[in-house]
């Protein structure tokens, strides 16, 4: 190994020491309430864990006796062989800390085993095994849910799950999970529970999660008064290679273990696979093998997706509408007129270099926003903004279901313990609100209020970075347009080569594209800047729990993420095109560049490009990380690892050999799919087939998601998760946020306002000679008249090829001669008090509707609170009668001897 690989080693090994630690002063608070942190006596020697040689049993989920079931496995490398001098000392210290860590284990009354690498002798791998004993005091401890006694409740149908059930697997395959009434575990209570078989009380997963919770607060060193413990930090430090629960069989082959469930091969044969992607999820069995985390994210997803369905639809019969419609619209027939659009010239969009041009030019830039810009798309907004009030309604009443199948109800208020880093800063005490008695927190109030300050300012710091950037890309697109207008019209040669292309190949075209290109890359540049800088402050920040963790995290990387994603598109929505003078008087950005206009065909069109390109950016680049780069991983280290075909590989080897899941885990996953979901409502007015794009893209990432993590991935350890935490507060302000966005759209961006103003108000007298209504001499009304001589030396275009006096520009403004000549004219202001009237009109028509559909549709269905009551009451009942015929059995004894005693007394007095 180099030197500086030994300093990187040296280095990250010094790092760990101080991370997870506590006072051992305050060890005793903590083991008074948690049999954890237990380390051995003073003086005590370090046992030593028994090696076992494999037993050639490839599907083996158990120590080499075949009774112990083990329940997590731990790898590491030996080093001790042909070690330099300078690396002695290192690698001394990563075994003392792991055979102290080993040694509080066993000492916690956890048993190990280890086994040599069949395929690399220097690969060691521990396997963890918990006692039924142990296993009875941590489910206590973490406040499980088990069963009591079978739930003989009639189970509620819908119509939905009659038209659903027939594209579920079938329960032949599939068996159905039975359903008990279920109470928090309690050791003095076990004859209260079924408890059929020991080795079966307690499931794969649940085993895994206690397991878990051991590992991550068991000691690996002492120093003074300072205990170090966690296993999170030794495998950040290089002491173990890898630490994961065991998958239950291979993916694609069946285990020959006779009592093997094969949940994993039953889980790629009806759920992962290709040939599956009609089938409904089988969310019950997903939550049993991967944990509620894992099956709550599979269910929001699935039913995300089945509500895009209807959304879909919708957008795809606006998509139509439009473009059957194109060649009909009147304005756009005016633009294509020769007589029209031919004989209208436009003023130059640059200055100096660009030239003047016809208005036919953009004949087809017309036509294509026809297709997006018209009545239906109004239409469709005002749909998209209801449909999302029913998607997160009823996904409210859904998730209360899942809640009350998967025992999650009170989860968060019961079950959740502290974070083992939130527990070993535990120095300051205070006198807890609820119960009133002393208690242990990691920081003063002042503290906190530190903390978050810090947090809040490091972010609002990376969010003027992304504008900054976004501010970088409007000036490369001011610059840029300049150069394309003189290379796409000037230069002949090039013309000629993009003949066939010249009508869709504008500058502003060339601009946008290239922008959105750019901003891409810069997106996916600061994504994986900031991933690093917001878990740094979440860990700063020292949430209590989990789950306030992934929270805090997930706030703070979702602003980000919206400013990076969505500042481009705000931009080409609201503000491009909005301030940019008239040809005389241009605006300009930092005294040198001319502010842009939009295409001669709108800021639509351009908003239509950005969105379609980023969304299928997106989507590649996010199946290349999740699909590619995770399969030629493991192909690479297959390859490498490669041994003779006569050798058997443990199931414990084989899981080594795949990819660990992130330690944000589900965090990208969730953060795509609600990135989809604000382009998708945000800007659906711009572009009716984004529900459509995002259903195709859904169908495909549920399966590719549900590949990846059967298939590719080490078995995540299962946990407990009652909603989808703050994605959905995230949700429900987009949107709010969408309403706006969208009524903006449509009054400020597109012409539908305008056309309309034209229709109702200047298309008859006295603004016109038309006796009705009409949407003829629109165009002409629309642009406003530019003497040429007025033109500005900076600005003044270098050739003037027509023997013209005056062109036009796009704006509502006086004409030159008149009085207040360049300024706004009656026009413009009709049209500026129409676009404001309509927003906040449909904005508190929608607003209002989507208040009553709140109101009128409960989060919780009543028929599921009442099963929720009369199930926690059985169950009281349950307890109750339990804890009398215990009582009954303690006392009887006692009650006896005092009968048999009273009975002897009175014979004596009889005597």
């Amino acid at each position: 190994m180099s030197e500086a690989e030994d300093n990187d080693i040296l280095e990250l090994d010094s790092e760990t020491e101080g991370d997870v630690e506590m006072n051992l002063m305050t060890d005793v608070v903590y083991s008074e309430e948690l049999p954890t942190y237990k380390s051995m006596p003073k003086g005590q020697a370090v046992p030593k864990v028994e090696r076992a040689e494999f037993n050639g049993n490839p599907d083996s989920l158990f120590f080499n006796d075949g009774k112990r079931r083990i329940d997590f496995v731990l790898a590491y490398e030996d080093e001790s062989k042909n070690v330099s001098e300078k690396k002695r000392s290192i690698v001394r210290r990563r075994q003392r800390r792991r055979e102290f860590f080993e040694g509080s284990l066993m000492n916690m009354g956890v048993e190990l085993e280890a086994a040599q690498s069949v395929k690399d002798e220097k690969l060691i791998y521990v396997k963890v095994h918990m006692p039924f004993e142990v296993l009875c005091t941590y489910a206590e401890v973490l406040h499980i849910k088990l069963p009591i006694q079978p739930n003989d409740l009639a189970p509620q149908s819908s119509t939905y799950n009659c038209f659903t059930r027939h594209f579920y697997p079938s329960e032949d395959v599939i068996a159905k999970e039975p359903d008990y009434f279920t109470a928090p575990f309690r050791k003095d209570q076990l004859n209260c529970f079924c408890v059929k078989d020991k080795e079966q009380f307690f499931t794969p997963a649940t085993r895994s999660r206690m397991a878990y919770y051991i590992l991550s607060r068991a000691p690996y060193d002492i120093k003074g008064n300072v205990k170090k413990f966690g296993f999170n930090k030794l495998l950040d430090g290089g002491v173990y290679k890898a630490a994961y629960p065991l998958h239950d069989s291979r993916f694609n082959v069946k285990s020959k273990e006779p009592d093997c469930p094969n949940e994993r091969y039953l889980l790629y044969n009806e759920w992962a696979h290709p040939k599956s992607f009609y089938k409904m999820q089988p969310l019950d069995l997903i939550r049993k093998y991967f944990g509620e985390k894992i099956g709550i994210y599979f269910a929001w997803l699935g039913f995300y997706t089945v509500m895009l369905t209807l959304a879909a639809a919708v957008g795809l019969g606006c998509f139509i509408y439009g473009y059957t419609t194109r060649e009909r619209s009147t304005w756009s027939k005016e633009v294509c007129d020769p007589q029209i659009g031919g004989e209208i010239i436009m003023c130059p969009q640059c200055d100096s270099d660009c030239p003047y041009w016809r208005l036919n030019t953009t004949c087809e830039s017309s036509k294509r926003l026809c297709i997006f810009d018209n009545y239906g798309t109004l239409v469709f907004a005002v749909f998209m903004s209801v449909w999302v009030t029913l998607f997160l309604e009823f996904w409210k009443r859904y998730q209360a279901k899942l809640e009350h199948d998967w025992d999650t109800v009170e989860f968060l208020q019961q079950e959740e313990q502290p974070r083992p880093e939130y527990e070993a800063k535990c120095h300051y005490e205070r006198v807890n609100p609820v119960t009133q008695t002393t208690e242990k927190v990691p920081y003063t109030a002042c503290g906190k209020c530190m903390r978050v300050s810090c947090g809040i300012g490091t972010v609002l710091f990376w969010v003027l970075l992304i504008i900054a950037s976004v501010v970088g890309v409007i000036v490369y697109r001011l610059a840029m347009f300049i150069t394309f207008s003189v290379r796409l019209r000037s230069d002949l040669k090039y013309t000629k080569e993009l003949e066939p292309f010249k009508e869709y190949v504008t500058p502003q075209m060339a601009t946008s594209i290239t922008a959105s290109i750019i901003s891409f890359i810069i997106i996916m540049i600061l994504n994986n800047f900031y991933e690093k800088v917001a878990i740094w402050i979440t860990d700063f920040e020292l949430p209590r729990t989990k789950t306030e963790y992934e929270n805090s995290l997930t706030l703070k990387m979702f602003l980000f993420q919206f400013v990076n994603y969505y500042s481009s598109c705000f931009y080409i929505a609201f503000f491009k095109g909005k301030v940019v003078g008239y040809p005389g008087q241009p605006v300009y950005w930092f005294g040198a560049f001319r502010n842009e206009e939009c295409d001669p065909g709108g800021c639509l069109t351009e908003l239509t490009t950005q969105l379609s390109i980023i969304m299928t950016g997106k989507a590649v680049w996010n199946n290349i990380q999740e699909v590619l780069l995770p399969w030629v991983k493991n192909l690479i280290f297959r390859h490498c690892t490669q041994v003779g075909s006569e050798k058997v590989i443990p199931r414990w080897e084989q899981d080594y050999q795949l990819q660990p899941i992130g330690k944000l885990g589900l965090f990208y996953e969730y953060l795509e799919m609600v990135i989809q979901f604000g382009f998708v409502t945000l800007f659906v007015a711009s572009f009716p087939l984004a529900p459509l794009l995002a259903l195709f893209n859904n169908l495909c990432e549920i399966r590719v998601d549900a590949w990846k993590i059967t298939t590719q991935c080490r078995r995540v350890v299962p946990e407990k998760a009652q909603d989808i935490g703050a994605w959905q507060p995230i949700l429900q302000g987009i949107a709010i946020l969408a309403v706006a966005t969208n009524a903006a759209i449509i009054a400020f961006t597109s012409d539908m306002i305008p056309r309309l103003v034209y229709y109702w108000a200047f298309s008859i007298s006295p603004y016109s000679d038309g006796s009705g209504h009409t949407m003829a001499g629109f165009i002409n009304s629309s642009l406003s008249v530019f003497n040429i001589t007025d033109f500005s030396n900076t600005s003044r275009p270098n050739i003037t090829p027509y023997n013209i006096t005056t062109c036009r520009y796009r704006d509502f403004r006086n004409p030159p001669g008149h009085p207040n000549q360049y300024e706004f004219n009656i026009h413009y202001w009709h049209v500026i008090a129409a676009k404001l009237a309509f927003m906040i009109v449909v904005e508190h028509i929608v607003y209002f509707t989507k208040f009553m559909l709140s109101y009128m549709i409960p989060d919780v269905p009543e028929a599921l609170k009442e099963q929720i009551k009369r199930e926690r009451y059985l169950t009281q009942v349950k307890l109750h009668e339990s804890s009398i015929r215990h009582f009954k059995e303690l006392i009887k004894p006692v009650a006896d001897n005092l009968q048999n005693e009273f009975e002897e007394s009175e014979l004596d007095l009889k005597l």
